[in-house]
């Protein structure tokens, strides 16, 4: 069993912690403005990100929506409007969002009702899982106003689907339905709409919370260094680029695995599995 507090609330975000279970909720609260990034909801996000990340009762985090509003309109228009390209590099404009959540380093599963348009889809595509009710609908729409995503999407879009689908998509700006996106195995798993879409990330979350803390970070950062798809170093004579990416992503993977032997929870993970009990992990 499990009970919930509401620890943080404000203009554009809330926090909820479901004490026990090791869950956070996080959602963006600005519904009037269909929870459209200002740099006041970045700011508050990213440093609630920040928060969470050094608390060690939880363990996995769930980003949606308040109840009732879209997951996300993507960028403040009104904002956006006013930033010239010499603006945008002095500030840095969308890359703290970026990083903020690209560098979190615990389990995060977007919930997605209504729609996750420009940079929302790319808040959803930097969380690890996505859960998205039936009516849900992502795209990319920054081409109909003359400019392209610029929080990651053009590289985890590709990344994800490969680049025919992502050229349709960001070129023409039409979005998709939950079912086609879920087929390109960008969304884990589309909810009907008589369930909750929320509450099915929870189980989940809370199943990823129950195991050990560290070991789900260190197997995050691993697939993470898998999806990049990056080349860590320059091919050897006869061998092909993809062929270094999988040695080098091979070589992170093992180190992540070694180091974890030497996590107490290891210990207890596998002497429970001997003893055939339940694990008692301490998270540590």
């Amino acid at each position: 069993m499990s009970f919930e507090r509401t620890i943080a609330k404000s203009a554009t975000v809330q926090l909820t912690i479901r004490q026990q279970a090791g869950v956070a909720v996080l959602e963006l609260a600005r519904p009037l403005k269909r929870n459209a990034l200002s740099q006041d909801l970045i700011d508050e996000l990213t440093g609630v990100l920040r928060q969470l990340d050094r608390d060690g009762s939880v363990r996995a985090v769930v980003l949606t929506s308040v109840e009732g509003s879209p997951f996300c309109a993507g960028a403040d228009l009104n904002e956006l409007a006013k930033i010239s390209t010499a603006e945008a590099y002095r500030i840095g404009w969308l890359k703290d969002l970026e990083e903020g959540l690209s560098s979190f380093r615990k389990p995060i599963i977007a919930a997605v009702r209504g729609f996750a348009f420009g940079g929302g889809f790319e808040v959803a595509l930097m969380c690890d899982m996505i859960f998205a009710s039936e009516d849900a609908r992502f795209g990319f729409p920054e081409i109909k106003l003359g400019t392209l995503p610029g929080a990651g999407g053009t590289q985890r879009l590709t990344r994800a689907v490969g680049k025919q689908k992502a050229m349709e998509m960001i070129l023409t700006g039409v979005p998709q339905s939950a079912s086609e996106m879920e087929r390109y195995g960008i969304v884990n798993r589309v909810i009907p709409l008589d369930q909750s879409v929320l509450e099915e990330a929870i189980k989940v979350a809370e199943v990823t919370a129950a195991f050990s803390a560290p070991a789900a970070q260190l197997a995050k950062q691993a697939i993470k260094a898998g999806a990049t798809r990056n080349a860590y170093s320059v091919p050897n004579a006869g061998q092909t680029a993809e062929a270094t990416t999988l040695n080098a992503g091979l070589e992170i993977e093992r180190a992540l695995y070694y180091s974890s032997f030497s996590l107490a929870d290891c210990e207890e993970g596998i002497g429970a599995f001997l003893q055939k009990r339940a694990p008692n992990f301490q998270h540590r």
